[in-house]
C-alpha cells in the first residue's frame, strides 16, 4: 500500500500541452511510494480569470477544493499557478468568514459547500517535505554525477509567501536539494529568481523573450549543461520559445530543458521513452546518452 496518497490536479494546460510533465510525474511518483488519484471533474483553477471577476475565481477554486473534500484527499498540483491560487483561496475562505458564506452561496447552486478541511501541497513540496531527500535519494540507481544544471522555480512555487509559506523566495533551495539528490550538480547563476516572462506573452512578445534569453545566457555562462524547472509555463517559455529567440536574436543557446521529474526518473533508471523525453523541442538525447 503507498505510504502517501493525494488527489493529482493537472490543471488546463498540462495533459494539452507539456504531458511529459504528467507521464514522468506518475513513474517517480509510484516508484517513491505516492499515489496519485485523478481528481474527478475538475476545473480551471480560476487563476487567468482572477482580473476579470473576482468572485468567478474564488468560486472556481473552492469547487475544486470541494471536490477533494468530498474525496477526503489533499491535492498535489504540477503547476505553481495553480497550487498558489487554490492554497491562496483555501486560506482565504477558511480565514474570511463572510467571503466564505458568499462563496458558499454560489456553490450551493451545485451541489457543493466549501468546509475547508483539505491542504493543497506543489509537487516540490510533496517531495521535500512529506518523501523527503533521503528516501530520493535510496531510489536513486543511477546517479547522474556527470551532470551540471542549473535549476528555475519560477515565481508561483515562492510567491506570495503570505500563502505559498513553502522555502524562501529571495534565496530558494528546496529544488536545488532535490537536483543534488539525484547525484547532479546545481550550479548557481546571476538572477535565478527572475520571472520567465510566461505571464506577459501575448501581450508584448518582445519583453518576455528578452527576459528569457537573458537567463538562459547567465545560464550559459556558467557552463549550465541542461535547466530544470517545476512549472509549465516556464517550460514552455524556455524550451518551446527557445529556439524562437535563438532565431530572433540570432544567438545560440542549445540547453536542453527537462521537468525535475524527468530529470528524477532518469536518475531512478527510467528510460528517455518511459519518461517522454521525446516531447522536447531543444534535443537532450546527446546529453543523456552521454550521462
Amino acid at each position: 500500500m503507498a505510504e502517501l496518497k493525494y488527489l493529482l490536479f493537472l490543471g488546463c494546460s498540462i495533459p494539452y500541452r507539456v504531458s511529459a510533465y504528467e507521464i514522468s510525474t506518475r513513474k517517480v511518483a509510484e516508484k517513491l511510494g505516492i499515489q496519485l488519484v485523478d481528481m474527478p471533474d475538475y476545473n480551471c483553477c480560476g487563476l487567468p480569470l482572477d482580473p476579470v471577476d473576482h468572485d468567478l475565481m474564488l468560486t472556481l477554486a473552492a469547487r475544486n477544493l470541494c471536490i477533494a473534500e468530498k474525496q477526503g484527499l489533499n491535492i498535489m498540483t504540477l503547476c505553481p499557478g495553480c497550487a498558489g491560487t487554490l492554497r491562496k483561496v483555501n486560506k482565504m475562505l477558511k480565514e474570511d468568514k463572510k467571503m466564505r458564506e458568499k462563496v458558499n452561496g454560489y456553490l450551493k447552486q451545485i451541489g457543493h459547500e466549501f468546509k475547508g478541511t483539505v491542504e493543497v501541497k506543489h509537487l516540490v513540496q510533496v517531495l521535500a517535505e512529506d518523501v523527503g531527500f533521503e528516501k530520493i535519494k535510496d531510489a536513486v540507481q543511477r546517479p547522474l554525477t556527470k551532470l551540471s544544471v542549473a535549476e528555475h522555480n519560477g515565481c508561483h512555487v515562492l510567491r506570495p509567501t503570505k500563502y505559498i509559506g513553502f522555502d524562501d523566495p529571495e534565496n530558494p533551495t528546496m529544488l536545488k536539494r532535490l537536483i543534488e539528490a539525484t547525484g547532479a550538480k546545481c550550479l548557481d547563476y546571476m538572477d535565478e529568481t527572475e520571472c520567465c516572462g510566461a505571464p506577459i506573452v501575448g501581450v508584448n512578445d518582445q519583453i518576455p523573450l528578452q527576459l528569457a534569453r537573458e537567463k538562459l545566457g547567465h545560464i550559459k555562462e556558467v557552463g549550465a549543461q541542461m535547466m530544470i524547472t517545476v512549472c509549465p509555463f516556464c517550460h514552455m517559455m524556455f524550451d518551446t520559445n527557445q529556439l524562437r529567440i535563438e532565431r530572433l536574436f540570432s544567438e545560440t543557446y542549445g540547453i536542453p530543458v527537462l521537468h525535475y521529474s524527468q530529470l528524477l526518473g532518469l536518475a531512478m533508471g527510467f528510460t528517455p521513452e518511459e519518461l517522454a523525453l521525446k516531447e522536447l523541442r531543444v534535443d537532450a538525447s546527446k546529453l543523456v546518452g552521454e550521462l
